[in-house]
């Protein structure tokens, strides 16, 4: 490329002369164009004028006085080109002295930074926070400096945190934003988030970060495309025809300027076209210059342009570039990527492999660009080496998704290394796949590591991967395999000296115990294993087998275990074993609720173990925690956010047996109960999960769903066949809850030939008749529904009120069969339930209601949402709070969630 020199350490003089104020400092004031990203935002130019913005400045200019007294999250979503970067650069000059503004981004890599804002953040704060970050400190560390930042001395100006892009951030910065969420109601801070709403699909990660958010606290600032109004305006100023402008651009605020600025030249289709059009204009040298820049995401950093001053003064004075900080940037990222589209794949590989020459030679640069540009120039080498890097980068900041990423990239090109490197890296990319929930992917990653190991004749190594595969085998519903690996891990040590393979591997062996409710064996086998790794000072499989043995106590109703248990959580958190903690707190909910029928405890020990694997990045546990509680709220009578539930732990991603029986229970169950025609469909579901798991803790609650389906629907023959064939089949585990709720179903099926004997006190009060100690044990039990089926065994009455609570579920038709069996018993004076006008909408929604409930779930604020009908906006907030109460459910998320339940066939 002719006058352009990639790598000459040479200072740009077009950069000097149009050098920009830092954010560092008290009372810093800022640019009207665009700064550094890392020191401020990266799209805004002042050719891109604030069209049609005046309110939404002014709402965070009030968001900004309001968080004085407490911190307020304002959120910018819209498509690109909407003018998201423009509007938060203009409310940055309006700060002025009353906020000390800290700006961060998310680039669009094919792996993302981990923790990439916070990073630019730290650069620009310094101090204990720019430390951490530098020293590749443990996440909670790095959170912890951020707020120590934010919590600076009074006499700072107030914190205003603008992150952009975050439809491109990776999990850590997810946790990040939504840690700052919960503290920010105490903190006098500001936080100022852009995004593309328009690329958040059902699965997006940013979505359940945005629900996490506190929404007393949360303010969406919308906005629109420009009016026909203001296009033709500005079409009319350039000497353009108004109609056409605003067909070619819709109102799009990037495609007008880019428009206008094209003058009266012939009008381009698109916006490729646009920045195409200007490309032509520059020399081939400068072309050159702006091709280059076009392959870096976000900006161009003054290695890259060194010994290019002219061209850089070309293409900016031509408005292709713009300065940004010690480099520069398209204005936009539409704009780089059409630039960048237009490239040949020989010539964007080429352009690739020069930047990644530059960048290798950069001190301290983030080892994950180096991998985005490898891999687009092909480079396999710089791809293994760096993925590998860049992998265990994110491990350590807690980015377990894109450590996975990086390190997936690195196994396509393992040829390269030795048989044991493979395997290392087999390992430890599958140690990440599964702590971010890529079960199957760290599956089949462990058993090529064990076929290597073996090959290599390394015992100890192919025990470890053994238990792993035993533990994945089971995470995605293979218990045959699971059993067998655990049986053969211990096969491989049980001859050698005292080891710490051994011990995981007796500890692994008791864990299969456990969940089989083979109790006695699993307190045996694991204390054999706490007592080896003890004594070779492993604390790692101490607290493992601890877990274990605690868990099966627990289920026997052994009054230490659950401080055993958190104590555990705790041994293992200090010790930075996350998978171990979580699997503490996650037993112990569990348990609780399945094994012990405690519901009303489990609520709270399920949030919290819920609350951790979120903080942890742990997707896999994440998801099992869902749908647990989704279940338990079932049993609560919570059907609105069991519903929820159901549907976030069955929308999520990688999917499997142990994860989707309980969520499609819930379902399956409330479907019942109303009538829904899909419920069976949901059940079939469920029972295939849970038969290719093969385990009693799942095989039970799906066998007595299906048997009270089939009671319902007049079928008492296969209700009995239901409950009385797994019951059978999981007589011998003699687990009283699991085999109460079969002996209970196979009752009221009319059967008689129960011979279940260990069967859960109030199962056997309902068996034998006793409804009303029944009721009072399933309530002191908090099992809200359990209890209303008890009562309506009972008096007339406590049967009438087991019928008000169905009809206010919505439960058509296990309240018809109530309504039925009660007249048979002669009972007068019912409730005659909801009218058919309510009994059309949920839980008896009024017209207007379920009006405002549609909105809403279309994700309109009460503003908008008053605009669509024409109300006044108090008025929709009485809508929301009326709705919110019938629906019984917290938010406008779980509202949302159980409308789109209600309205959509399953």
């Amino acid at each position: 490329m002719a006058g352009l020199r990639l790598g000459d350490r040479v200072r740009l003089p077009i950069l000097a002369a149009r050098r920009w104020p830092t954010t560092q400092g008290r009372g810093s004031r800022y640019p009207t164009e665009t700064p550094d990203r890392r020191l401020g935002p990266h799209h805004y130019h002042p050719s891109m004028e604030l069209w049609e913005r005046s309110s939404a400045l002014d709402l965070l200019d009030t968001l900004l006085h309001k968080s004085a007294t407490g911190g307020r999250i304002a959120l910018v979503p819209g498509e690109a080109g909407l003018g998201k970067s423009a509007l938060v650069t203009a409310f940055a000059e309006r700060c002025g002295r009353r906020a000390r503004v800290l700006w961060g981004g998310c680039d669009r890599l094919v792996t993302p930074r981990a923790l990439g804002p916070l990073h630019d953040i730290g650069r620009q704060a310094g101090g204990a926070l720019a430390a951490r970050l530098g020293a590749g400190a443990a996440q909670e560390e790095i959170f912890a400096a951020f707020l120590d930042e934010l919590s600076g001395p009074r006499q700072r100006p107030r914190p205003v945190i603008v992150v952009e892009d975050v439809h491109w951030a990776d999990e850590a910065t997810l946790d990040w934003i939504a840690l700052l969420g919960r503290r920010i109601g105490r903190l006098p801070v500001m936080l100022v988030v852009t995004y593309r709403d328009d690329e958040l699909g059902p699965e997006h990660p940013l979505r359940g970060t945005l629900a996490m958010l506190p929404g007393a606290v949360v303010r969406r600032i919308p906005l629109l495309p420009l009016s026909r109004e203001c296009v033709g305006e500005q079409a009319r100023k350039a000497g353009r025809d108004p109609a056409q402008a605003y067909r070619l651009t819709g109102g799009n605020p990037l495609l007008v300027t880019e428009l206008v600025k094209a003058g009266g030249r012939t009008v381009p289709g698109a916006v490729q076209d646009l920045i195409l059009d200007r490309l032509r204009a520059l020399s081939a040298p400068a072309r050159e210059l702006a091709r280059l820049v076009s392959v870096v995401p976000t900006r161009a950093d003054a290695a890259i342009v060194a010994g290019a001053a002219d061209l850089v003064d070309v293409c900016v004075d031509a408005g292709v570039l713009i300065p940004a900080g010690d480099g520069v940037s398209f204005r936009h990222e539409l704009l780089r990527s059409a630039v960048e589209d237009a490239l040949s794949p020989p010539r964007r590989a080429e352009l690739h492999r020069r930047v990644l020459d530059v960048l290798v030679r950069v001190p301290g640069i983030d080892p994950g660009q180096l991998v985005h540009h490898a891999r687009h120039a092909g480079d396999l080498r710089a791809v293994l080496r760096y993925g590998q890097l860049a992998g265990a980068d994110a491990a350590r900041q807690g980015a377990h998704r894109e450590a996975a990423a990086h390190y997936r990239a690195a196994i396509d090109h393992a040829g390269r290394l030795s048989p044991e490197q493979c395997a290392g890296l087999l390992e430890r990319y599958a140690l990440q796949a599964y702590l971010a929930g890529l079960l199957v992917e760290g599956l089949q990653a462990r058993q090529q590591a064990a076929t290597i190991r073996e090959e290599l004749a390394q015992p100890e190594q192919v025990a470890e991967n053994l238990r792993w595969i035993s533990r994945l085998a089971w995470w995605t519903g293979h218990s045959a395999q699971a059993l067998a690996a655990a049986d053969r891990a211990v096969g491989v040590l049980a001859a050698g000296r005292p080891l710490r393979q051994l011990a995981m591997a007796y500890s692994n062996r008791a864990q299969v115990h456990m969940r089989a409710y083979e109790h006695g064996a699993a307190i045996a086998l694991g204390e054999r294993a706490r007592a080896l790794a003890e004594q070779v000072g492993d604390v790692e499989t101490a607290i493992h087998a601890t877990i274990n043995v605690q868990t099966a106590r627990l289920a026997d109703e052994a009054g230490d275990a659950q401080a055993a248990l958190e104590a555990a959580h705790e041994r293992a958190a200090a010790n930075g074993y996350v998978d171990l903690a979580v699997r503490a707190k996650l037993n112990l909910a569990c348990v609780t609720a399945e094994e012990l029928a405690q519901y009303g405890n489990a609520v709270a020990l399920i949030d919290r173990a819920l609350h951790y694997a979120r903080e942890q990045n742990l997707d896999g546990y994440a998801q099992y925690l869902i749908g647990a509680r989704a279940h338990v709220r079932m049993q609560r009578c919570d059907w609105a956010g069991a519903l929820a539930d159901a549907d976030a732990a069955l929308a999520r991603p990688g999917q499997f047996a142990v994860t989707a029986v309980m969520p499609l229970v819930a379902r399956g169950r409330i479907q019942s109960a109303r009538g829904n025609p899909a419920a069976i469909s949901t059940l079939d579901e469920a029972a295939r999960r849970a038969d290719q798991i093969g385990e009693a803790q799942w095989l039970a609650p799906v066998a007595a769903a299906r048997s009270e389906y089939f009671l319902w629907n007049g079928d008492t023959d296969r209700a009995a066949d239901e409950a009385r064939q797994c019951l059978e089949l999981t007589a011998p585990v003699h687990q009283p809850f699991q085999l109460g709720v079969l002996a209970y179903r196979l009752w009221r099926a009319g059967a008689t030939d129960c011979t279940a004997t260990a069967v859960a006190v109030p199962f056997q009060l309902m068996i034998s008749g006793s409804w009303a100690e029944a009721a009072a044990e399933w309530a002191a039990r908090g099992a809200t529904y359990l209890r209303v089926e008890a009562m309506s065994a009972g008096d007339p009455p406590a049967a009438v009120e087991a019928l008000r609570t169905l009809d206010s579920l919505g439960a058509a038709r296990a309240a018809g069969c109530l309504r039925a069996g009660l007249r048979r018993r002669g009972v007068t004076g019912m409730p005659r339930g909801p009218r058919r006008s309510t009994t059309a909408q949920p839980a008896g929604l009024t017209v207007r209601q379920v009006d405002v409930l549609a909105l809403l779930a279309d994700g309109l604020s009460n503003a908008e949402i008053a605009g669509r009908l024409t109300l006044s906006r108090k008025t929709v907030e009485h809508h929301v709070s009326a709705l919110l109460a019938k629906l019984g459910v917290a938010n406008r998320v779980q509202a949302a969630a159980a409308y789109r339940n209600h309205h959509s066939p399953r």
